[in-house]
């Protein structure tokens, strides 16, 4: 199983630590199984907020997909669908219990120099 850290948006990674998103939808997923994500609070925080772990990876044609998550997607149909416009597969990872830093992190604390456009795995003794 594999750590990785994803970068998302304040209002999508704060709805994380609140409870209200209990699925990080992508068009893409990472090639290794994913059992923990680092969450990057992109601009304008620019911080490492905390961490959750994944349940369960989801993948499904774009409709399917918000029937099944809809209830706690955190986001709305609109945004939903305009993400994955276009795309005959949608992706989700399932997420499970969370925690937020008492502190933000900076990337340079996990050896990185800049945020990920989608992710990027951690080794396991930087997490």
């Amino acid at each position: 199983m594999s750590t990785i850290l994803l970068s998302i948006k304040p209002e999508y990674s704060n709805r994380i630590f609140n409870g209200t998103k209990k699925y990080e939808f992508r068009k893409h997923l990472a090639k290794k199984n994913v059992d923990k994500i680092i969450v990057y609070s992109s601009s304008p925080e620019q911080q490492i907020i905390g961490e959750v772990t994944v349940t369960e990876t989801l993948s499904l044609k774009p409709s399917l997909l918000w029937e099944l998550t809809k209830k706690e997607a955190g986001i709305s149909r609109a945004k939903f669908r305009a993400y994955f416009k276009g795309c005959k597969n949608a992706y989700a990872y399932k997420l499970g219990e969370f925690k937020k830093y008492d502190t933000p992190k900076t990337l340079i604390e996990f050896g990185i120099k800049q945020p990920p456009q989608s992710f990027i795995y951690i080794d396991e003794d930087r997490s």
